[in-house]
């Protein structure tokens, strides 16, 4: 989503003007805390460092959804199988959509911190720039948690009811599934536009997102609970999901005789794999600023931030480094967690336990050639 950066609060380029200004020290301290009311921030000088890590963080994101998107294009052009091949298309437009949540948002945020954070004049809650960041956080916030939703549960159906999966689940309706979850989450974050919620700059004036630490008002509670509440319901329902679907296959396996023709397909296994790894990494990365969030808002609204108010803005700058790093490792997901690394996994793993003659044997990761043959013969 973007990268923040860190900076020097120990100088600001404003406070030597204020100082040599007749009125003294009073008036430079007044002054300051004037401006923080207003952004809720101080202003302060971006580091050299800063601008590093802010750049490194871009391009490894960057670089890591190339990578994931070539992995999966190539995927996607040679697969045979309708399941696999929606499920590949589920996956494409999530990594395309992680990309772009990256890169735009993440140049915004550079601009600002390049050019020494927002100016007194841009605090303004109609600030373009602000409201363009702001909407682009909350959009490709909530499309990677509605996309891993929805590809859990095409998963639970095509594993728990194959039947039911194949007559229902086309590429054209994954295709307008996809298009409602984009509509959805820009629904979502056009709403300030229609006073119902409203964006502003953060601490330390590099990034803007919804307004939960001042003045807030009865539409900027409802605003985040709606944000917060989607985002928590996609990840609950992926978890529900994919747990019945990982329950599902390994019950499948464990009931499958010795010498048995019948097994579990393994492209079933590595989807269900890659799609625990996504809902992981999303509930780690994407849980704290759903709950930072909403806590703060709350706290704010109801005027018992007072001294704490600190402790807040910290927890909302670090749930958001958080969230920006779903986008890098969600690619890696589908770099690391093919089958064959899987299967060199398991073949190291069966080597070192000594499985070999147990029920978990059965996992032989020959069936896999076999399942796949005779599902391409049936093609």
């Amino acid at each position: 989503m973007l990268a923040l950066s860190h900076y020097n609060s120990s100088s600001s380029p404003l406070l030597p003007a204020l100082w040599n200004n007749s009125g003294g020290k009073v008036e430079a301290r007044l002054a300051v805390e004037g401006w923080s009311k207003q952004g809720n921030f101080t202003f302060v000088e971006p580091t050299t460092s800063g601008v590093i890590v802010v750049i490194l963080s871009m391009t490894l994101g960057i670089v890591s959804n190339i990578v994931a998107l070539f992995i999966l294009v190539n995927a996607y052009s040679l697969q045979r199988r309708r399941s696999k091949a929606t499920f590949l298309l589920f996956a494409t437009s999530l990594v395309i959509t992680d990309f772009v949540g990256h890169l735009v948002p993440g140049a915004l945020v550079l601009r600002l911190y390049l050019s020494g954070g927002a100016s007194p004049e841009d605090l303004d809650s109609s600030n373009g720039m602000c409201q363009f960041l702001g909407g682009s956080m909350v959009f490709f916030g909530l499309c990677p948690l509605f996309m891993g939703c929805a590809m859990a549960a095409e998963r639970c159906l095509g594993v728990t009811r194959p039947l039911l999966h194949s007559s229902l689940v086309t590429k054209t309706r994954v295709k307008v599934c996809l298009a409602a979850v984009w509509l959805a989450a820009l629904g979502v974050a056009l709403l300030p536009c229609f006073q119902l919620g409203s964006y502003t700059f953060q601490d330390p004036g590099t990034w803007c997102f919804i307004n939960v630490l001042s003045d807030t008002e009865a539409v900027d509670v409802a605003f985040v609970a709606l944000f917060s509440g989607l985002g928590l319901t996609s990840l609950a329902v992926a978890l529900v999901c994919n747990t019945i679907s990982g329950v599902t296959l390994v019950m499948a396996r464990l009931r499958r005789q010795p010498g048995s023709h019948h097994s579990t397909k393994s492209h079933d296994i590595e989807m269900v794999v890659q799609l625990v790894g996504i809902m992981v990494t999303s509930c780690i990365c994407w849980s704290p600023l759903l709950i930072f969030g909403l806590m703060s808002v709350i706290h704010s609204y109801t005027q018992t931030i007072g001294d704490n108010l600190l402790n807040y803005k910290t927890l909302l700058v670090m749930g958001v480094r958080l969230a920006t790093w779903n986008q890098i490792l969600d690619p890696w997901v589908y770099i690391l967690l093919r089958r064959t690394v899987l299967r060199k996994i398991y073949l190291i793993a069966k080597c070192q336990a000594g499985l070999r003659g147990t029920k978990l044997g059965r996992w032989d990761p020959t069936s896999y050639h076999s399942s796949e043959k005779r599902e391409v013969d049936h093609v």
